[in-house]
């Protein structure tokens, strides 16, 4: 049995033939619905309809055949491109081809024509004419170099100046071995109320005067707060070397010669508050203001007798009382509840009292404050007298056998 389909070569190769129907006359006529024809004539023999090739039956209409043909060109033709998203517009790109750039070789070039030295150098470049390609010709103005433009004309002014009168002024000479004493170490005082300076470094409120041969105190500014006066031939304080100073806090007198202090000299200086005059031959103290807080006496020759009964009992402010390397046989009581710091060393100190630091009537008390109390260097044992440390915070330093 042959079979039904065959392939689409072999129906490509056969020849076509067309679908002839007879008139009633018997004439053969090729119909133009040929194809209609056949395809119901197979309908009622329940083959396929249409485009199926059927073996000695029929062929292929030759339409078809062409419309399979352009077909199948088309697809062919047609070029190749990946999936396109929607919204995506179709770009045609241009490709542009580059001049090529044709590289010179050097291969057919002849150096023998380039043999260039000193000695042809004139041949090659004609530098005769060198001058004439650019004329320079001669600036339009000549400028001389060091003249000067002439000085501009002063009008003489038509007013008339008032005659002015010259006051005459007080020289002031710098200090020599002659003057010193005669100007005080100062110059002229100033609106302020402060002197110049001569000697003495006036830095605001602070009188420098240190290691500057004085031998006394030179007259001070009215504002001075501080004196520093150390490393000097000072022998004496007077009471008016320091006569309106309201103002001065802290005086610094040490490494002098002073054996004496007058008595109202420090008493009334109501804002006088440290005292420094250690290094000195001093043999009494004088009486305090009672804005004191640090009395510094060390290294002179002070003696018992030369400080006053209850010299330092209205002291209420005394924080610091430094009395070590004199020639001191008893503490001087009584001492204010003020005092932090007691320094009695290398002295000739050999008893104490019971109520020296302590009440010995209220045992209660306690002196919280004073924690410094230094007896090392004197000939007291300090074990004999325990009853006199009850109050302290700490016991005091020296020699306890």
């Amino acid at each position: 049995m042959a079979p039904l389909f065959l392939p689409l070569r072999q129906v490509l190769s056969a020849p076509t033939t067309q679908t002839l129907i007879k008139t009633p006359s018997g004439r053969p006529h090729i119909h133009p619905l040929g194809a209609a024809a056949v395809r119901g004539s197979r309908r009622r023999r329940g083959l396929p309809s249409f485009g199926v090739l059927y073996r000695g039956k029929m062929k292929l209409p030759i339409f078809c055949f062409w419309a399979l043909f352009l077909t199948v060109n088309l697809v062919l033709a047609r070029p190749a491109r990946g999936p396109r998203g929607p919204g995506k517009k179709k770009v045609e790109k241009t490709i542009v081809e580059k001049p090529k750039v044709e590289v010179n070789t050097y291969e057919d070039l002849i150096l023998e024509n380039y043999d260039l030295n000193l000695d042809n150098y004139g041949e090659v470049i004609d530098l005769s004419n060198y001058e004439d390609l650019y004329d320079y010709g001669e600036p339009g103005t000549k400028i001389e170099v060091g003249t000067l433009a002439p000085p501009p004309k002063i009008r003489e002014s038509t007013t008339r100046r008032a005659p002015t009168t010259r006051v005459p002024t007080k020289k002031v000479l710098p200090p020599t071995s002659d003057n010193i004493e005669e100007q005080d170490l100062f110059g002229s005082m100033t609106d302020q109320g402060l002197p110049t300076c001569l000697v003495c470094v006036c830095l605001g409120t602070s009188v420098y005067c240190d290691d500057a041969d004085l031998k006394s105190i030179p007259k001070l500014p009215k504002e001075t707060t501080y004196l520093y006066a150390r490393f000097n031939q000072i022998t004496r304080i007077r009471a008016a070397d320091f006569t309106g100073l309201k103002k001065l806090k802290l005086v610094d007198l040490s490494s002098n010669s002073i054996t004496h202090i007058d008595e109202d000299a420090l008493r009334l200086l109501p804002a006088l508050q440290d005292l420094i005059i250690s290094e000195n031959q001093l043999r009494a103290l004088p009486e305090f203001p009672s804005s004191m807080k640090r009395i510094d006496a060390r290294l002179n020759h002070l003696q018992s007798s030369g400080i006053k009964h209850e010299a330092f009992r209205d002291l209420k402010k005394l924080h610091f009382l430094y009395l070590s390397d004199n020639k001191l046989d008893q503490i001087p009581v009584p001492l204010p509840e003020s005092l932090r710091s007691l320094h009695l060393q290398n002295n000739n100190i050999q008893s104490l009292h019971m109520d020296t630091f302590c009440n010995s009537r209220d045992l209660s008390h306690i002196r919280r404050s004073l924690e410094d109390i230094r007896l090392d260097g004197n000939p007291i044992n300090l074990s004999k007298f325990n009853n006199a440390y009850f109050c302290l915070p700490r016991l005091p330093t020296g020699r306890y056998y």
